[in-house]
C-alpha cells in the first residue's frame, strides 16, 4: 500500500503507540483520526502533527458513540483505508484480590471497544473495494502469560482469536488484517503491576517504523502475525 493520501483511524491515539504511529502516517502522507478519551492530550498532537490529524474524543467501549462518529465522518467518497486497533487497558493483580471493574473495564475496551469499530469499518472497507489493513495491537502475553496477568492475557488471547478468523473471513475482499504482538514497551502501561519502563524496553517510534513497513507491504502480501521483543528487556546499569 502507497500510505500517501490515505485515511487512517488510530484508536488509543493519544499518547505511547499510538501517538507514535500516528505521527509516522502523518509524515508519510496520510490523513489521520486519532481516537482517544484524553482531548487534551489529543489536541496537543494534533498542534505537533497540523492539519492531517484529526483528534476525535472517544471511548471506544461506548457502541453508540462509536457508530454515532463512524456515520457521521465517512460518507460519499470519504472511506478508510486503514484501521489500527491500538486502545487497551490493562490491570494487574491477584485473581481473588482485583475488582471485578477492571475485568469489566478490559473487556470492555480490549475486546468490546475492538469489535465495535472494526464490525463497522470493515463494512466500509468492503464497500470501497481498494486494499485496506486492519491492524490489531495485541501482545506477547496473548500466546504466553504470567502470575497475577490472568485478565489482561484473556484479553490479549482474544485479540488473537479475533484477528485470525478475521484475516480469514476479509481476505477475499482485498482487506489485509494483521495482529501486532509487541513485548515491553518504554510506556508506563505497567506501572500498575511494579514494571518500571526503561530504555532497553522496546521504543514506541521503532515499532510505528515496522507497522508501517507492514502497512507498505506489496498487495498481494499478507503479514498476518508478527511478534516483536527486546532484545534484552533487562534494565541496564545505565538506563
Amino acid at each position: 500500500m502507497n500510505i500517501e493520501h490515505k485515511i487512517a483511524i488510530i484508536t488509543g491515539a493519544s499518547s505511547g503507540l499510538g501517538a507514535a504511529v500516528a505521527s509516522a502516517l502523518v509524515a508519510k502522507g496520510a490523513k489521520v483520526y486519532g481516537l482517544a478519551r484524553n482531548i487534551t492530550k489529543l489536541s496537543q498532537l494534533k498542534t505537533q502533527l497540523g492539519i492531517d490529524f484529526v483528534p476525535i474524543e472517544m471511548d471506544v467501549s461506548d457502541y453508540d458513540a462509536v457508530t454515532k462518529w463512524v456515520d457521521e465522518t465517512f460518507v460519499d467518497r470519504i472511506m478508510p483505508d486503514i484501521l489500527i486497533n491500538n486502545a487497551g487497558v490493562g490491570s494487574f493483580g491477584k485473581i481473588d484480590e482485583m475488582p471485578t471493574k477492571n475485568w469489566l473495564k478490559m473487556i470492555d475496551t480490549n475486546l468490546n471497544g475492538m469489535y465495535y469499530i472494526t464490525s463497522q469499518i470493515a463494512a466500509l472497507m468492503k464497500k470501497k473495494g481498494d486494499v485496506a489493513h486492519i491492524i490489531n495491537i495485541g501482545s506477547i502475553l496473548g500466546s504466553t502469560s504470567r502470575a497475577e496477568a490472568a485478565a489482561y492475557s484473556t484479553t490479549k488471547y482474544g485479540v488473537q482469536g479475533f484477528s485470525e478468523a478475521l484475516y480469514q473471513e476479509l481476505r477475499a475482499f482485498n482487506i489485509k488484517v494483521t495482529c501486532f504482538n509487541p513485548g515491553s514497551i518504554e510506556t508506563d502501561f505497567f506501572e500498575s503491576s511494579g514494571i518500571i519502563p526503561h530504555r532497553n524496553m522496546l521504543q514506541p517510534k521503532a515499532l510505528a517504523d515496522t507497522l508501517v513497513h507492514i502497512l507498505e507491504t506489496p498487495d498481494n502480501m499478507l503479514i498476518n502475525e508478527i511478534t516483536v521483543r527486546p532484545l534484552n528487556p533487562k534494565r541496564s546499569l545505565t538506563t
